[in-house]
């Protein structure tokens, strides 16, 4: 059975694919660059998570908040700042629409926003690094299943 930080994870990749810009380009890695011929495109991974207990008895429930980033990627001379916006925004409706990731999660917020521009290569490159907390639950003795 797959841990609830998987299910998340998958839940996002779920929902964000299928936006207006960045279509079926969504990469669920931060190991390998996206090429160019997939911009503009997603990456979305998990970065890390803390865990507060929330109950004495045993077994415990444990309160998780999961980190994910989504870097949105997009390739072109002019208007990042526009494109990445929009990006940005369609990923913001997405996720807003259900905070609870699929009934894993009790909750969803985009927490931070940062972008990057890079003008190596032929066509400079911009990326918006998005990053969302997660609050989930679980017992410490079955991280496959949310309560």
């Amino acid at each position: 059975m797959a841990h609830v930080r998987q299910l998340i994870r998958e839940n996002i990749e779920t929902t964000l694919t299928g936006l207006t810009t960045t279509g079926s380009r969504v990469f669920a890695s931060r190991v390998y660059p996206i090429a160019a011929d997939n911009l503009p495109g997603l990456a979305l991974y998990t970065t890390d998570e803390t865990t507060e207990y929330n109950t004495v008895g045993l077994p415990r429930t444990q309160i998780r908040t999961l980190s994910v980033t989504v870097e949105a990627y997009v390739r072109g001379n002019a208007n990042y700042d526009d494109s990445l916006d929009t990006i940005c925004s369609e990923i913001e409706v997405a996720l807003y629409t259900d905070l609870t990731r699929g009934g894993y999660a009790k909750d969803t917020k985009i927490t931070a926003m940062d972008a990057e521009f890079s003008g190596d290569g032929d066509q400079p490159v911009a990326r918006a690094t998005l990053r969302i907390l997660v609050d989930y639950a679980t017992k410490e003795n079955d991280p496959t299943t949310a309560v």
